[in-house]
């Protein structure tokens, strides 16, 4: 299920807005379940419970794919090394899917596949 901080912030994106919580958007749960505790979004109205349901497909995504990248993040060689496997690869003259930088990247994808 989608955290209602998730399903806010696509709330507010498909309405052409931008949220920050700490002052737009206050988030509360007293032990029951999240519920928006403060709405302050300036020219867009507190979204109805069935509003904020209607975005767990979307939240759920945006989620999953979220756990991916951060996945692949600690999973990539750093900058400065991609970019001397990319020099090696070019002067290999391999700036193809056989290069070692093609290859690690492939890798770490194929570890971490998108949904």
């Amino acid at each position: 299920m989608a955290q209602l901080k998730t399903k806010v912030f696509l709330y507010c994106e498909a309405n052409g807005k931008t949220v920050n919580f700490g002052s737009d958007v206050l988030l509360q749960d007293d032990g029951s379940g999240a519920y928006i505790k403060e709405w302050n979004v300036s020219g867009l109205a507190k979204p109805s419970d069935s509003q904020i349901a209607s975005y767990e497909t979307a939240g759920n995504a945006k989620e999953t794919d979220g756990g991916v990248r951060r996945a692949r993040r600690g999973s990539y060689l750093s900058v400065t090394d991609q970019l001397d496997l990319l020099y090696k690869d070019m002067v290999a003259e391999k700036l193809d899917t056989t290069g070692e930088w093609a290859k690690k990247i492939k890798a770490v994808k194929d570890a971490n596949p998108k949904s």
